[in-house]
């Protein structure tokens, strides 16, 4: 799969599609896709609102 970012960096054209198909993902492939833990229970910082570090909220 190709971002656009390759694409660019490649120098290629724009793609032109007929059509796209979307579907559900299936339960086994999305727990193919999740990754990651919770290290501490804690979620935001009530002080500054911004999410706790290795928390429930942490985008690590």
């Amino acid at each position: 799969m190709l971002t656009m970012k390759t694409d660019i960096q490649k120098g290629t054209t724009n793609r032109r599609f007929s059509r796209i198909y979307i579907g559900l993902a299936s339960p086994d492939k999305i727990l193919e896709w999740s990754h990651g833990e919770v290290l501490k229970p804690e979620t935001i910082n009530y002080r500054s609102y911004k999410p706790e570090k290795d928390g429930l909220f942490c985008e690590k």
